[in-house]
């Protein structure tokens, strides 16, 4: 079995390597021919200039009587003999003043001089520095290099003295030249392909790289990060565009695996608060079919319990409809207001519940911002009820502080309670979460309190904290941006 030849990869058509290598070449081709070409005007226009040049010393080595009389003195019978002057190669001609070309190379090879435009003419006799030429074809189509020199007489011009050539052997060292300079070129090309194609290799290393790093990478190590200083700007440009996109995937996981796990823990805590009502009314109901209905007091103990359980259910049911109506698109009656005025309005209400604690009250005036009254009011209540159900009912102490700056407004509730753990701090707010001091249904609830508070605040546009220690106490801290206050 014959085995197939293989291009390397970076020769493979539509690859970067072979892009890059390809549109190189064609450009540096490209550039070599305008080179070659311009060689071969420049070549050609200086072997003209030279060969004019050369001529023209051979004209003005041409005695000026024989351009007095061209047509020759008479002979016998009537005949006239013009001058003959053998140059080789060359056809000698002169132009008188009107025009009339007459020619002076007269042995059997000698071509015919070319003749030129009357004006060539007239522009060479007024030329006196250099040589003047044209290039011109004779009357067998050939092309002729015509030099032009004005003849003097004893200060009188006789004309304009022609020698021409043929411009060949002109051409072909000027072709010969352009065909040496591509082969050299070609020559050149093939040994920039060779000696390109593995520094090419070599430089596309660090990209190599990145594909096979990224091609390892998938959803259990996006840990992993591509080397970003490579000495290569472009490279080190997409390696560190693609660490942060890492960065931002792992994110991404990390987000979305947190919250499938709260998404979980939310509904084994739901489950169980919700559990434990429908269990106390389904014992309390099996009771009462047993025959306790029949007996006033097992029968009013019973219906009280079920009450209780029923609005600790309805209760528990109104918060989870509130969370959920939080998250999706919180519906806040946003107005100004001064939060001092809000908290003198609840004081009645805040002692009552308080019994026979403490309760303070150290609000400062014109503490401006905008808030929905009704949501403020059951934040207060949330912070203000965890502070009672963890402070002793002779010896608690509640205050509560409102301060105001030019940013901001901050209202504090701060209790002598047991205090929370450092380890509970970070997750007090979060739904169902309750410290372990906390897990008894009389000092505990369902956890969704402060969950509710943290979410009306944030869409509030503030921010809500706990300072606490153990065995001291809390502090719960509400901050609202504040608006100017009104003249």
């Amino acid at each position: 079995m014959k085995r197939r030849f293989r291009l390397p990869p970076i020769l493979t058509p539509h690859s970067l390597g072979f892009q890059l290598l390809s549109r190189s070449l064609l450009v540096i081709a490209v550039i070599l021919l305008f080179i070659g070409i311009l060689q071969y005007v420049v070549m050609r226009e200086f072997l003209y200039k030279n060969k004019a040049e050369s001529m023209q010393n051979q004209l003005l080595t041409v005695p000026r009587d024989i351009f007095q009389n061209p047509e020759g003195a008479a002979e016998g019978g009537g005949r006239t003999r013009g001058p003959m002057f053998f140059l080789p190669d060359m056809t000698l001609a002169v132009a008188d003043l009107s025009g009339n070309v007459t020619g002076l190379s007269n042995w059997p090879e000698a071509r015919t001089p070319p003749k030129l435009r009357p004006q060539d003419y007239e522009e060479a006799s007024k030329k006196r520095k250099g040589p003047y030429y044209k290039i011109a074809r004779d009357e067998q189509g050939v092309e002729q290099l015509v030099v032009l020199q004005p003849v003097d007489f004893r200060g009188r011009l006789l004309g304009v003295a022609q020698l021409s050539t043929s411009t060949a052997p002109l051409q072909d060292v000027a072709v010969r030249q352009l065909v040496i300079f591509v082969a050299l070129a070609l020559v050149a090309l093939v040994l920039g392909l060779i000696a390109f194609i593995p520094v090419l290799k070599r430089t596309l290393v660090p990209l190599s790289k990145i594909v096979d790093t990224v091609g390892r990478i998938d959803a259990g190590s996006l840990d992993e990060r591509l080397p970003a200083k490579q000495g290569q700007l472009e490279v080190d440009r997409l390696a560190h565009s693609f660490n942060g996109m890492l960065e931002r995937l792992e994110a991404s996981f990390a987000a979305e695996k947190e919250a499938k796990e709260q998404m979980r823990r939310f509904i084994a805590d739901a489950s169980h608060e919700l559990r434990t009502p429908l269990t106390s009314i389904h014992g309390f109901l099996e009771v009462l079919l047993r025959g306790a209905m029949h007996q006033p007091n097992q029968l009013h103990k019973a219906l009280t319990s079920m009450y209780g359980e029923s609005e600790r259910l309805n209760k528990l049911v109104s918060d989870l409809l509130l969370l959920a109506k939080m998250d999706r698109a919180p519906n806040m009656e946003m107005r100004e207001g001064d939060l001092e005025e809000l908290i003198r309005e609840m004081e009645p209400q805040l002692r009552l519940l308080a019994a026979s604690r403490e309760v303070a009250f150290r609000l400062a005036s014109r503490a401006g911002c905008r808030y929905d009254p009704d949501k403020m009011k059951q934040v207060v209540l949330n912070l203000f009820h965890n502070a009672v159900q963890h402070t002793d009912p002779e010896q608690g102490r509640i205050a509560i502080a409102v301060r105001a700056d030019a940013e901001h407004v901050e209202l504090a509730v701060a209790d002598n309670g047991s205090g929370i753990p450092a380890e509970h701090v970070p997750r007090i707010f979060d739904r169902f979460y309750r410290s372990e001091s906390s897990r008894t249904r009389k000092s505990g609830g369902a956890g969704l309190g402060l969950s509710i508070s943290k979410a009306i605040v944030e869409a509030m546009d503030g921010t809500i904290r706990v300072e606490s220690r153990p065995g001291e106490g809390s502090v719960f801290f509400v901050r609202l941006p504040s608006v100017p206050p009104r003249a």
